[in-house]
């Protein structure tokens, strides 16, 4: 199954340049230093964002977790980053309960990463 509401994707900034290419976030940092070896960087974070969601456009959606808080989907596929090189990535989202847009949780190297 796709992401339901896949067409209409929150991804937020902070999540994107604050969180993802942070290498100074206590958690992000080590994420960082994946997705900044595929070029991207913390001065054009709208690359990410653009790709992560292509990537969700393209993908099947697995629901992971249903609680009071609302779904959680985890999307997989394969980035190619601004230098080229491509890597595995899973992706995280959350459907909030009473709404039915996903918003990006967050995204780390996939397997065999």
């Amino acid at each position: 199954m796709s992401l339901p509401g896949g067409g209409r994707l929150v991804l937020d900034r902070a999540k994107t340049r604050d969180y993802l290419l942070s290498r100074t976030h206590p958690i992000g940092r080590f994420k960082a230093n994946f997705f900044r070896s595929l070029g991207y960087s913390v001065l054009a974070p709208e690359r990410l964002e653009s790709d992560l969601q292509r990537l969700v456009g393209g993908a099947q959606a697995l629901l992971k977790e249903e609680n009071a808080y609302g779904r959680k989907y985890e999307v997989r596929g394969t980035l190619r980053g601004p230098s080229g090189k491509q890597a595995e990535v899973v992706t995280v989202w959350i459907i909030l309960a009473g709404e039915d847009v996903p918003r990006l949780v967050t995204a780390y190297p996939g397997a065999g990463e």
